[in-house]
């Protein structure tokens, strides 16, 4: 039988950021609620993609990213090795907005735990995603995949210093302080911005993350206070709702440069209209991202051999996983035979006539796992360890 897993998901290659929205899944209800309706899956959604992988039909993925107002343009379905060649990618970097950025690593990563506590994966999805994890590690550390720093938070900067040439003595507001905020900040170090300004929901993690980098921390209520200091300013804050709006913004005589690293968005795009204020998101940084990609270019064959290389070690442990689960069916089976045609034998008597005439068709079994192993990639009809003895 074929590899059963599958892929459906839609990423920056195939949605705007707009459609990106409406199918994200935040992890504390929306993916809980969608691997309850999956069955066995694994959802991982980021800014730049959601993407579902399962065991089985992805017929239910397909239906449940269509419910939330994606178009079937937008979605991509891949099957059996493809399917696991697009995760390895996936992990590695090399499908993500900046290649070669280290926080899809992560989000893997947690993507497989979240789904492990709901009681969602099993052997197959477990492997697989124990062995993105692994790749992704040996992608970075073998390779310069990820030379340099590379993450969407990194391309922010590089599009302010592109716009303002010089970020000295400018006031810079974070909105947010999760990881992205956090990352924003370790990239600014060294620019010289005369102050730097962390609003949050919550203000004590505010001042956790200010304290950090040398800033002033503010709760939501200041913000509108904080948008008439600011420079520039960059959301990226997790809120079901816009946080600014055109109202939040005065005119002004300085330009405000926004950049807006939330999905979904914080910054309502009708910004973007103002005269003075230049509004970014995570589509517009596929200008920066550009340059990355080409600066990383010689990387990305060393990175694919790596993949391949993963992608057949998996095939070998899959070939070997079918055989055992069929040589236990074809032992028990004949066991249940044996005990069938001698009702009066000692037991130990029936395991040993069911060894025997298991042997021959446990050597055809592993011959066809040979076969599997050594010969083209297995295609979506590959009858792999399809047989079954006679009488049984």
């Amino acid at each position: 039988m074929a590899l059963p897993l599958y892929l459906v998901g839609l990423s920056h290659k195939t949605a705007p950021v707009g459609v990106r929205e409406r199918a994200a899944l935040d992890p504390a209800a929306g993916v809980p609620a969608a691997l309850a309706a999956l069955g066995k899956a694994v959802v991982l959604s980021t800014c730049n993609r959601t993407e579902v992988y399962g065991v089985g039909s992805p017929h239910r993925a397909q239906a449940l990213l269509l419910e939330r107002g994606v178009a079937p343009r937008h979605l991509y379905v891949k099957e059996g090795p493809e399917a696991l060649r697009h995760l390895f990618r996936v992990a590695a970097g090399l499908d993500s907005l900046v290649v070669g950025e280290a926080q899809i690593l992560g989000q893997v990563r947690e993507a497989l735990f979240l789904a492990r506590k709901h009681g969602a994966t099993e052997s197959l999805l477990e492997k697989a995603f124990q062995s993105a994890v692994a790749l992704g590690k040996r992608a970075r550390s073998e390779t310069g995949i990820g030379a340099g720093a590379v993450s969407v938070a990194y391309a922010a900067l590089d599009l302010a210093l592109a716009v303002f040439g010089d970020l000295s003595g400018l006031v810079v507001a974070v909105l947010g302080a999760g990881e992205m905020a956090e990352l924003f900040l370790q990239h600014l170090r060294g620019e010289g911005v005369g102050r730097v300004l962390v609003v949050n929901r919550t203000e004590e993690r505010a001042r956790a993350l200010a304290a950090r980098f040398g800033g002033e921390a503010y709760g939501l209520s200041a913000l509108p206070w904080v948008l008439r200091q600011a420079d520039v300013v960059v959301a990226s804050a997790a809120a079901p709702h816009y946080l600014v709006g055109p109202e939040d913004l005065p005119r002004r005589v300085k330009p405000l440069f926004l950049m807006d690293l939330a999905l979904p968005r914080n910054i309502d795009p009708r910004v973007a209209r103002l005269p003075y204020a230049y509004l970014y998101n995570l589509d517009d940084l596929e200008r920066v991202v550009e340059k990355n990609l080409r600066a990383r270019e010689g990387e990305i064959p060393k990175v694919e051999a790596l993949i391949e290389k993963a992608l057949a070690d998996y095939l070998e442990w899959y070939a070997g996983h079918r055989v055992r689960e069929a040589i236990r069916a074809l032992r028990m089976s004949l066991l249940r035979e044996v005990a069938r045609e001698l009702p009066q034998a000692d037991p130990g008597l029936w395991h040993k006539e069911a060894g025997r005439r298991a042997h021959p068709w446990i050597l055809d079994l592993k011959a066809r796992a040979r076969d599997f192993l050594e010969g083209p990639p297995c295609p979506q009809d590959c009858p792999l360890l399809a047989f079954r003895p006679p009488g049984l």
